[in-house]
């Protein structure tokens, strides 16, 4: 149930004809014109009249062209950028390197938010010469530029200063770099933008101006993918964390504009209600800031959004529950139609000026049918505030507001007791009934107003409505895989069991024939079972989905997939990860090795997992004899599914259910793959283990910028893959065309050498995976907490003689102060192993002749084989971003890895057709 003073902006239908979308246009699209005596009139625009091109002359136009050229971004004005060109390995990838032209900057602050660098906005150019002129500065542009002198100074009154500023490194403002970036990115890159900008705490895009083509974007697909996790205190009852998409879930939203020219900035005064204390939390970007003075010169229009959400910790809640902050550059003047959208989803809007004129007052008055609250914060200079007086006292009553409502701020005032003072307003617009309104509701009202919205691309609402007639028939996801998925659970577990059995018989000295039948003749038995069976009407619609001609569409609907499978299959078990990895057996027993440490959410992977099966059942049985090759139906899965690798979607290399590989599965993806590649087939193979808890997956986000699952209680847990394209010209150096990256999520999970079977499962994991790697990352959360089932892995791989290149890589899950290991922690690690790894030697009848952890890992300290890193946020979460010196240390890290790489350190480079062979042997 809504509650009081909900917006019914929700009930809007998504659906707007286009004759009501240009009445809608024309009727929100407001141009102001002054006529003579106190009337005025209002003219009116439907984006396509001569009328609306004659208010944006050919200079207006054609900025936006300049500002595309000077960056270098003119050509994917039509093939835009995507997210797979935003991350391939390049010679830049090595080096951390300042731009030395304009061109430089996209792909630099590309580079650095990518790695979730805190300095991404801070991209300067390193030159002696400027580029030409800089373009002529607008009015409308001055607001972070215009510094007044004090209204108390006699000499100053009613004169208007200029600052003198140091000229800086580049003419590129910030924010016209990010927006000119988004105009030239595809919607899965401007998504990925988002989504590290949010990871970084940077204030978000919402509205994306286009001069150009006069249709500004509503950016709702772009934040799709950021979910946050905030402490929720209900009035009665225990409090508890909430997780939710930003785009879901609906809190208050307040609205910052300016009128006219402001000697105050918003954004600092945005930031300083943000900030808990007396740390200033820069999200939204001001004139302080490196940069921050240079003129605008395509991003005025834009509107920013950023959110506080509460931790539970009084001395840092400002505000009780979630509130939304909104921001919109420019003047509310020249940018009628997002001011229009501002009021009508906002609960309260503070406007800033310093002076309210005629014209002013009039631009107000038509907003005399708005019901949302209105403040003004005057900054008014001497001569000027008897009028501004009286135009206040004439929206008195048409803005329903009084004397409270205003507030004047000048140099003297003492900004922290106005920052007080301000969120004391909020704070009662909080307790009263107000509007509440997610970012879907948002686009509602964009909707209404004629702005284009970035999700109503035919393609994406196709993806939708096919994701949509899928995960409506779940209701319960045990039952919806019982029903939908049979070739897993039961059938699956078994056939996975006899395999193991019958490839543990392979390498007995000599094993008994008639058992070697019987397992085959189980084998195919099952296999027959499974092979009875058609894909469901759900299987058959994800079929359909990834197999879309478009690749756009293909995109879309594995990301509506993803939101939609998570939106309606909850796990039932919801506690933190370190509670549930600790479940182990008690007083010595031993696990089943199929059980699932938890129940894992119902995600792409199952629709996958049950392609894999139907192709090895069908495979089986044609290597059997018992089903013709012609007779085939499911030869071409592993085809679409290493399409969606090329994609850039993690897929599962181990079954997270039955810790197993479907070798059949697998090996046919890879082949498929290799015909895909052709002669750019040449592989290395970069891997992580470690605890679950440790950070694995984050360090590889950060590294490469992919899309291993991370942060969720349930998450799936068997080994991904993710495939990294190395640039052409940067192939022959580093000696492979791709980079074929191993997540091993929750498989190993730190079992002692008591707990029997689950401790020889899990070693035999980490041989498969250490095995099949070129480079390996090892987790670890403390300088001793070695599992000691990768112990055991580096004995059994002793006796074959690969030997990856291993970095060791200690991270610091807690405090950003706390330095990395002592020289004598380090030795500790590297000293002869103790009980633990004495216990793993013993169990590969090493007896006394077992060597020391450093020689098996050629872990040399002056080497730097050791790594640590810093903890992964600055300040609590959830307000936090990633520290700086994470960020940093990641990228040290890679730098090392590719270096090794590229040097040869690691173990000999495979192409593709090695790494399958690999693959059957281990």
């Amino acid at each position: 149930m809504a509650s009081p003073g909900h917006s019914d902006l929700g009930e809007v239908a998504p659906e707007i004809k286009a004759s009501e979308r240009r009445t809608a246009v024309a009727i929100a699209d407001l141009e102001w014109r002054e006529m003579e005596g106190d009337d005025c009139e209002f003219r009116y625009g439907d984006g396509t009249n001569e009328a609306q091109d004659n208010d944006f002359p050919t200079v207006e136009r054609s900025r936006l062209q300049e500002m595309l050229s000077l960056l270098g971004l003119e050509t994917y004005q039509v093939q835009k950028l995507s997210l797979q060109d935003s991350l391939q390995i390049s010679f830049d990838s090595m080096k951390n390197w300042a731009p030395q032209v304009p061109k430089d900057l996209p792909w630099n602050f590309l580079r650095k938010l990518q790695a979730l660098n805190a300095d991404a906005r801070n991209t300067t150019m390193v030159l002696d010469v400027l580029p030409d002129a800089r373009p002529v500065e607008k009015e409308s542009q001055m607001e972070e530029e215009i510094i007044y002198w004090d209204p108390a100074d006699d000499l100053a009154a009613d004169i208007y200063s200029f600052s003198e500023l140091p000229t800086p490194d580049t003419p590129v403002n910030p924010l016209d770099l990010l927006c000119a970036l988004l105009l030239s990115s595809d919607s899965f890159l401007q998504q990925e933008i988002a989504l590290k900008m949010a990871l970084c705490q940077f204030a978000l895009p919402l509205v994306l101006p286009d001069s150009e083509n006069h249709y500004h974007t509503f950016l709702l697909w772009a934040m799709r993918g950021i979910v946050r996790t905030w402490w929720s205190q209900p009035p009665r009852g225990m409090g508890s964390f909430r997780e939710d998409s930003v785009v879901l879930s609906r809190a208050p939203a307040f609205a910052f504009v300016r009128m006219d020219v402001s000697s105050n900035s918003k954004s600092q005064l945005l930031n300083a209600v943000l900030s808990p204390g007396h740390r200033q939390w820069d999200c939204f970007w001001h004139r302080d800031l490196n940069l921050g003075t240079n003129a605008r010169e395509i991003s005025d229009g834009l509107v920013e959004i950023s959110w506080f959400f509460p931790s539970g910790r009084e001395d840092l809640d400002i505000f009780p529950e979630p509130v939304a902050f909104l921001n919109l550059r420019g003047d509310i003047g020249s940018h009628w139609l997002q001011f229009k959208l501002l009021t009508e989803i906002s609960s309260a809007v503070f406007i800033l000026t310093d002076n309210i004129s005629k014209k002013e007052y009039k631009l107000l008055y038509s907003m005399k049918e708005s019901t949302t609250k209105y403040y003004f914060i005057l900054s008014p200079y001497r001569g000027k505030r008897n009028t501004n007086l009286r135009f206040l006292n004439k929206l008195i009553p048409v803005l329903k507001i009084d004397h409270s409502h205003v507030l004047v701020k000048v140099s003297s005032t003492d900004s922290d007791s106005f920052v007080k003072r301000i969120r004391a307003i909020v704070g009662n617009v909080l307790r009263a009934p107000c509007r509440r309104v997610s970012v879907e509701d948002m686009a509602h009202a964009a909707r209404k107003l004629g702005l284009k919205v970035d999700e109503d691309c035919e393609e994406c609402q196709k993806a939708k409505d096919r994701m949509e007639r899928i995960t409506r028939k779940i209701k319960d996801s045990d039952a919806y895989r019982r029903d939908e998925l049979r070739l897993q659970g039961d059938p699956w577990r078994k056939a996975a069991q006899v395999e193991k059995e019958f490839c543990q018989l392979q390498w007995a000295v000599d094993p008994p024939e008639k058992h070697r039948a019987e397992l085959r003749r189980r084998l195919l038995e099952l296999r027959m079972q499974q092979n009875g069976h058609d894909p469901s009407s759900g299987v058959q619609e994800f079929i359909s989905g990834i197999s879309s001609p478009s690749l756009s569409e293909k995109q879309y609907f594995l990301r509506w997939m993803e939101w939609g499978l998570a939106r309606v299959a909850q796990p039932r078990l919801r506690q933190p990860p370190e509670t549930l990895l600790t479940l182990r057996p008690k007083h010595g027993g031993t696990t089943d090795v199929g059980e699932p440490l938890w129940p894992e959410p119902l995600g792409v992977e199952h629709f996958l997992r049950e392609m894999g099966q139907f192709y090895e059942a069908e495979s089986c049985l044609v290597e059997a004899g018992r089903l013709p090759a012609g007779q085939r139906r499911f030869a071409h899965f592993p085809g679409l599914a290493s399409e969606l690798l090329l994609t850039g979607l993690p897929l599962e290399l181990i079954d997270g259910s039955t810790l197993s590989m479907p070798v059949r599965w697998v090996t046919g993806l890879l082949k498929e793959l290799h015909v895909r590649l052709e002669r750019r087939s040449r592989l290395v193979v970069l891997s992580t283990v470690g605890v679950p808890g440790t950070g694995k997956s984050t360090l590889l986000n950060t590294m490469f910028g992919l899309r291993f699952a991370t942060g969720k209680s349930c998450g799936p847990r068997g080994a991904f893959m993710q495939l990294i394209t190395v640039a052409e010209g940067f192939s022959q150096d580093l000696g492979c065309d791709h980079i074929l990256v191993i997540d091993s999520g929750g498989l190993i999970g730190g079992a002692l050498t008591s707990a029997g079977d689950r401790f020889e499962l899990e070693a035999s994991l980490a041989t498969l995976l250490l095995g099949l790697s070129n480079v390996t990352v090892i987790s670890l959360a403390e300088t001793k907490d070695i599992p000691a089932a990768i112990l055991h892995a580096f004995l059994r791989l002793e006796k074959t003689g690969h030997m990856p290149n291993y970095q060791f890589v200690y991270q610091n899950l807690h405090d950003v102060s706390v330095p990395g290991p002592r020289p004598r922690d380090k030795r500790q690690l590297l000293d002869p192993p103790g009980d633990l790894s004495r216990a793993a030697a013993q169990m590969e009848k090493q007896g006394d002749g077992f060597r020391a952890l450093a020689g098996l890992a050629f872990c040399d300290p002056e080497k730097q084989h050791i790594w640590h890193i810093p903890g992964l946020w600055h300040g609590a979460p959830p307000m936090a971003a990633v520290s700086l010196a994470y960020s940093e240390a990641i990228f040290e890290l890679k730098r090392c890895l590719l270096e090794n790489i590229r040097n040869g350190l690691s173990n000999q480079n495979k192409n593709i057709q090695q790494l399958i062979e690999l693959v059957r042997r281990l």
